[in-house]
């Protein structure tokens, strides 16, 4: 933690970067070995990249592709892929006037679901908030970060109902759809529709438990033990992959049982 510490206020000195927060499986103390150490670098325009690219090259010891904002994408941004004693350490841009939007949307009641490469389900753009409710502030110019950081740990109550009357109705509605799918045995439209389905119900639960989702991975067993959750949800959740084939028998009972868990589900959604 000393070197990322380290790190972090060599990163603050960089003009434009307004605070640098540990994120991911590190920050939650839920990570494996091998995970990366994932760095959120807060930012204002303009960044100066070449500055941080200086910078990679020392930590390193060689060239490293450092991008402009937006080289990763629309939501993740842009940054770095690093190197440095050993460890992974990633560098991910975040725009702080679009982290601020993005939490008075949430107060608010609102969210929007990007495209983005490495997110199949989509970036729901109250990740943004529930990355610095969860991250570990390492760099902090003026306490913007950790400011903001108080305010989104309390889990917006307009939010939490927006989640979960999305789930209550466009969960059942594309399960719906998929029916004709698996009557044509197209397995791709009933995976992919189950996927939405299943990723619906996650956040939903994750809503109703007042808890925030940063992104696909992991998510539907942390659903699963979640106090609302159907049980074996995570069980039950994945063995409609699994199990799909491309009969059109298999695809049916695979929805039949999706029908179900959503029921279940709903059920306890309430309150």
């Amino acid at each position: 933690m000393d070197r990322l510490t380290e790190i972090a206020n060599r990163l603050a000195e960089v003009t434009g970067i307004v605070g640098v927060c540990l994120g991911g499986s590190r920050a939650r103390g839920v990570h494996r070995p091998d995970s990366d150490y994932d760095l959120g670098l807060y930012y204002r325009p303009p960044l100066d990249t070449p500055a941080l690219r200086l910078l990679a090259t020392e930590l390193t010891g060689g060239p490293v592709e450092v991008t402009e904002p937006g080289g990763w994408g629309p939501w993740v941004d842009g940054g770095g892929w690093l190197t440095v004693d050993g460890l992974h350490v990633d560098w991910i841009y975040r725009d702080m006037d679009r982290v601020h939007r993005v939490w008075e949307q949430c107060r608010a009641g609102q969210f929007e679901i990007g495209a983005q490469p490495g997110h199949p389900l989509g970036v729901y753009s109250h990740s943004y908030a529930g990355e610095v409710a969860l991250g570990r502030v390492l760099a902090d110019l003026g306490s913007e970060l950790r400011t903001l950081q108080e305010r989104t740990r309390r889990y917006p109550e307009p939010l939490r109902e927006a989640l979960i009357d999305n789930a209550r109705w466009e969960a059942p509605f594309i399960l719906a759809c998929a029916r004709k799918g698996a009557a044509r045995g197209d397995a791709f439209y009933v995976a992919g529709c189950l996927f939405r389905a299943v990723g619906l119900l996650v956040h939903a639960l994750h809503a109703h438990a007042r808890c925030w989702v940063v992104n696909e991975k992991g998510a539907v067993q942390a659903a699963g033990k979640l106090p609302s959750a159907p049980a074996d949800f995570a069980g039950r959740a994945h063995t409609l992959f699994s199990a799909l084939g491309t009969a059109p028998e298999t695809l049916a009972a695979a929805l039949d049982d999706a029908d179900r868990l959503v029921a279940e589900t709903g059920s306890e959604l309430v309150g």
